[in-house]
Parts: C-alpha cells; sequence; structure tokens
C-alpha cells in the first residue's frame, strides 16, 4: 500500500511545532492519529535537522513500556532523557494506558524545553472534554477518517473505482490493504463490536446494550433525515423496546458523538438568523462503519453522496448547519409559510457557502427543486449545487455553480471556483 501523506494533518502539528502547549491528536479510533504522529510527523523533525535521540517515543500500548504505564515511573523516564536545555520532543501514544497522566504532563509541561505531543484512541481519551484535563494548556488537532483525496492518492485503480469503493467501504485507512470485498466487510463489522461498542459500553457501564445497538442502526438507516430522540424513543416503543425514554436516547447518542462516531448538525434559520431547537441531523464519521452497520443494505447513493460532503466540509475546519429558508406562498387559495432546507451551511471565519447535494438534476423541474431555497436566501453569499455527474463546473443563469462530486472532493479550491 502506498504510504498517505495526510498533509493537512502534518501542517497542523508543523504550525503547532514548540508552541508551549500539549497538543492532543483526537479522533475516532483506527482512522490514523499515531501514524500521523509516529511516522509523518517524526520523519519532517528529522528531516530538518533534529536528532534521533531528542525525540523521546513512547508507545504505551506496548509490552516494551509496560512498566512505563505507572504515572510516576512514565515521568521519571521522560526526565531521565532530558540530557540538557535544548528542544526535546515528546511522543506517547495511547496514554490514556496511565492512570493520571493528565498530572503527569501538566508536571512536563512546565519544563521549557519539551515539546509535547499525545494520542490516544479508547473511550476516556477520545471523550471530547479531555482538553479540560490540562487546564488550558492542550491544543487539539481532530484526525478524521481519509478525505476522499487522500484515499485517492493511495487507490490502485480508476478514479470512478476509486468513487464506488469510498462510498461503499469508506476511508479508515486499513480498508485500503484489504484485497476482497469479504476482508473489509469483516474489518468495519470488527471496528464496530470489538472497539467502538467496547468503549462506549466499557466508558459508561451501559447496561442496555441492545438499545445501542438498534439505536446506531436506526441512526444508519437514516443519515441526512431530520429526527429528535422523542422520535426515535417512539420508534423503540413500536419495535416492542420497553423503558427507552427520550432521555435515554439522548445519553446514548451524546456517548456516541463523544467517540466521534457520529456527529450532529442543527438546523439554522438564515433569515431569521437563529438556530431551531429540533430536529436535528446525524452523520457518521466514517461512511463505511454505517454501510457495515447495515451489512451493505441501504447504498442510496444520494444519502451516502450527502454524508461524504458533510464530512469534507468538517475536514476543510467549515462548522457546518442546516439550513432552514422560510417564505410565503399561496397554496389553495390561501397564503401559506412554507420552509425550504439548504442542506449545509458552511461557516468558517468571515466565509460562508450555501450547499446542496443534488445527486441527479436530469431535466429543468429538478434544477428548479434544487435551487429553489438557495435563490430565496437573499443575500450575496455563494450558492453551489453538487451532482454525482463528472461534469466540468458551470454557473446558471441565478449564478450557481453546479459542480460534480468527484470535483469537489479533489478540488481544494472547489468552493471558490
Amino acid at each position: 500500500m502506498k504510504e498517505i501523506k495526510r498533509d493537512l494533518y502534518l501542517n497542523k502539528l508543523i504550525e503547532r511545532k514548540e508552541n508551549t502547549m500539549i497538543k492532543v491528536i483526537t479522533g475516532i479510533r483506527r482512522c490514523g492519529k499515531s501514524f500521523l504522529l509516529f511516522n509523518l510527523y517524526y520523519n519532517y523533525l528529522l528531516s530538518i535537522g533534529v536528532d534521533k535521540s531528542r525525540i523521546i517515543k513512547v508507545e504505551l500500548d506496548s509490552d516494551e513500556y509496560e512498566d512505563l504505564l505507572d504515572a510516576k515511573k512514565l515521568g521519571a523516564y521522560i526526565r531521565e532523557k532530558i540530557k540538557d536545555n535544548d528542544t526535546y520532543y515528546i511522543f506517547l501514544d495511547e496514554v490514556q494506558f496511565v492512570d493520571g497522566f493528565e498530572k503527569v504532563l501538566n508536571g512536563l509541561n512546565r519544563l521549557p524545553n519539551l515539546d509535547i505531543y499525545v494520542t490516544g484512541s479508547n473511550s476516556k481519551f477520545l471523550s471530547t472534554d479531555i482538553l479540560t484535563e490540562f487546564r488550558g494548556r492542550g491544543d487539539e488537532v481532530r484526525v478524521y477518517p481519509l478525505s476522499f483525496s487522500e484515499y485517492v492518492s493511495a487507490f490502485d485503480g480508476s478514479l470512478d473505482e476509486a468513487w464506488n469503493e469510498y462510498f461503499t467501504y469508506g476511508g479508515m485507512p486499513v480498508i485500503l490493504s484489504r484485497k476482497t470485498d469479504e476482508q473489509k466487510s469483516k474489518y468495519l463489522n470488527d471496528l464496530f463490536e470489538k472497539v467502538y461498542f467496547a468503549d462506549i459500553i466499557d466508558r459508561n457501564n451501559l447496561q442496555r446494550n441492545d438499545v445501542l445497538e438498534a439505536l446506531v442502526n436506526m441512526l444508519a438507516s437514516a443519515v441526512g433525515s431530520l429526527t429528535n430522540p422523542s422520535k426515535l424513543a417512539n420508534t423503540f416503543e413500536s419495535n416492542g423496546f420497553k423503558g427507552v425514554s427520550d432521555k435515554t436516547i439522548s445519553l446514548y447518542i451524546h456517548y456516541m458523538m463523544e467517540s466521534f462516531l457520529i456527529n450532529k448538525t442543527e438546523r439554522y434559520d438564515i433569515k431569521g438568523k437563529k438556530y431551531i431547537s429540533s430536529p436535528f441531523k446525524y452523520y457518521f464519521t466514517d461512511i463505511g462503519l454505517r454501510n457495515a452497520r447495515l451489512n451493505f443494505r441501504q447504498q442510496e447513493e444520494n444519502h451516502i453522496m450527502e454524508n461524504i460532503i458533510y464530512n469534507e466540509l468538517l475536514i476543510r475546519g467549515f462548522n457546518v448547519d442546516v439550513g432552514v429558508v422560510e417564505h410565503n406562498m399561496v397554496e389553495d387559495g390561501k397564503n401559506v409559510r412554507k420552509q425550504l432546507e439548504v442542506d449545509f451551511v458552511c461557516n468558517q471565519s468571515s466565509k460562508r457557502y450555501y450547499i446542496q447535494s443534488a445527486f441527479e438534476i436530469p431535466d429543468e423541474a429538478k434544477m428548479n427543486q434544487e435551487k429553489n431555497s438557495l435563490v430565496r436566501i437573499g443575500d450575496s453569499f455563494k450558492k453551489i449545487i453538487v451532482v454525482k455527474d463528472n461534469i466540468k463546473p458551470w454557473r446558471n443563469d441565478d449564478g450557481i455553480l453546479i459542480i460534480g462530486i468527484k470535483e469537489f472532493l479533489l478540488n481544494p479550491n472547489s468552493l471558490d471556483l
């Protein structure tokens, strides 16, 4: 398998080099955090002249370092390696195996010549509030599964073949080394059962494993659809589950989000400039995991494409909401107020983009349907419709950019064409 560069994340580490903060590399398990630090960033440091003796690497899930699972011993081991006042780079992998690691890291971070980087991938370390453990001294680098661009860079085959594989099996890096459909499916299913579920259950002492599994299936079936804990609780009741309240559902969803398995997207009233409390949309951090959970039965390419676009926007650093545009119209001789949806409202600093995932636009009627919400927004921010077809980007009479999914994903400047 070709080496995957992952320059987006490598550059984030380079930008944070020696910034006095503890660099905390987070993300869903098996997405490539350790490879980023121990291979890509390590080789970068060597390339700029850092001597190997100044990079202290400790892989805490290895029996080689079993003695260092004691916090005091870990701290002492690292201090023994510090021979002078020049800069040392500390790499700690799976640091959550050390009880009291937060105190050790806070202590080490007080030494002015240490530059500290940590990863972790169990349920405790994946907690989104981990940075609070470092009392404001943590600097998070969030790592995602492979983007389509990263996937293509290591895929042996045509672009269309890469797309077919990616929207089926997703972007977990190991997938590229699995040769058969059976191997890929087994790997993804094993991740769910032996890694993600085990983490969530262990961390939160869950008693209703059946509820967790059923909830994941429901969210996978309805990816990109509006729902909320109350609706989901009603579905549980209609399927014969007893004692599953909306509070329980809300809590279990929180656990899944905390482990970076899914993301929740809120609805935003574009003209009213306010958030709508409910319902929400949920997307999977990796579409292959979503598909595997459903045994690859529900392969609706339009929903899968929408999920992939959403993940790409997160990778590019955008805050993403579902947009709502209200407008008045006459229906059956009466004035009625309608809500139209914009799939994604993307914000990053002063930038904003409105994006529709349309899959196919075979005729003018479908174009009118897809652009209906966009043309009613009434501001000057860019509007984009992403379709499946391999087309040259073009603008319609309303100034809306129409772009194919592959161009959108592979061109880092696609939003500004």
